[in-house]
């Protein structure tokens, strides 16, 4: 447990921009988190491993952290497994226990950086798989009441890097533990392009054979935040009607678009920035990473302002090329 005043967060956050929180207060457990809750004073807000948090001045308030741990079978059959396990778990540390244990179904979320916690929140996803895909329950604490809630998979509403969590639930609960809904039986999902063309030839397939692969091909096109600071995927890929993928196809004849729910197309913001001409761009202490377009990058010495200042000119420059508007997957603070 952790309980410190103007605490630093430069440690809690990827970017490794400089910010101090009023208050920190880390726990591991459900009971330190609601002993805390009964004297403490808001604003809250909680962080997992900081992997999708724009830290732009100082948090006048309160940083809650879950270090909650273990991973637990709590039901199981010849199909499936469910398995519960701790928000302060690395998601990709839950991954790696999938596998290893033969259970199918997180595989694509592989060396994806976060705590599993905020998996939920954020509806993580990679490779053809998303969070809600295999979430079965989350448990969570109201920061008022002290009151333990569990959410069914419908009840948090999840879509595309959206759940209730972020919209009506917003910084209201503070997510304990998930359990996610594991297969026994094979059930490789390759629909993602690079996946398809890897195992084109495949017969069959390991577990342990997609996870590599998919950590390798992350470790090519991303940088290692302990090297260079950054937050992932920076911007959402755009939801949009056709009548918007028709006018730009013509424009473009090569623009990738995905269908969506609804009739809708998802287009490719990494594809919207490499064609404006952003990836590489660096100004002063920060830029787009030069493997790919859709990552921010801090080189050191900077602040979460000058990432605000470079976000607002490639949207304005999407806006005015495309007629598109990107909408930032990460949370500014």
């Amino acid at each position: 447990m952790i309980k410190a005043e103007n605490y630093s967060l430069k440690e809690y956050n990827t970017f490794g921009f400089p910010a101090k929180a009023n208050l920190f207060f880390e726990y591991d457990s459900v009971d330190q988190l609601k002993t805390f809750l009964r004297s403490a004073k808001g604003p809250f807000f909680h962080i997992g491993a900081g992997s999708n948090i724009l830290f732009y001045k100082d948090f006048e308030g309160t940083v809650l952290h879950s270090a909650i741990g273990g991973i637990d079978v709590v039901k199981e059959n010849s199909d499936y497994v469910l398995v519960r396990a701790g928000a302060g778990i690395l998601m990709d540390d839950f991954v790696e226990y999938s596998v290893n244990h033969g259970y199918w179904g997180a595989e694509n979320l592989s060396h994806i950086p976060g705590q599993v916690g905020a998996s939920a929140v954020q509806n993580v996803g990679a490779y053809g798989v998303e969070a809600k895909d295999i979430i079965e329950t989350v448990e969570a604490v109201d920061i008022r009441t002290l009151e333990t809630r569990v959410f069914s998979n419908a009840e948090c509403r999840f879509a595309y890097r959206f759940s209730a969590f972020k919209d009506e639930f917003k910084d209201r609960y503070a997510i304990t533990h998930v359990t996610f809904r594991l297969g026994k039986k094979p059930n490789p999902i390759l629909t993602n392009n690079a996946l398809k063309q890897l195992f084109s030839d495949a017969k069959t397939l390991s577990l342990k054979e997609i996870r590599t692969a998919i950590v390798e091909i992350r470790d090519k096109k991303l940088p290692k935040v302990t090297e260079l600071g950054s937050a992932g995927s920076f911007f959402k890929n755009p939801i949009v009607g056709k009548d918007v993928v028709d006018t730009l196809v013509k424009k473009y004849p090569s623009m990738p678009y995905f269908s969506a729910e609804k009739g809708f197309f998802k287009l490719s913001a990494g594809w919207l920035l490499e064609t404006a001409g952003w990836r590489g761009y660096r100004e002063g202490n920060v830029g787009v990473y030069d493997k790919h377009a859709l990552i921010l990058v801090h080189y050191g010495n900077g602040s979460g302002v000058e990432i605000l200042s470079l976000v607002e000119k490639i949207q304005t420059s999407v806006m005015d090329k495309f007629g598109i508007g990107l909408e930032p997957e990460v949370i500014f603070v």
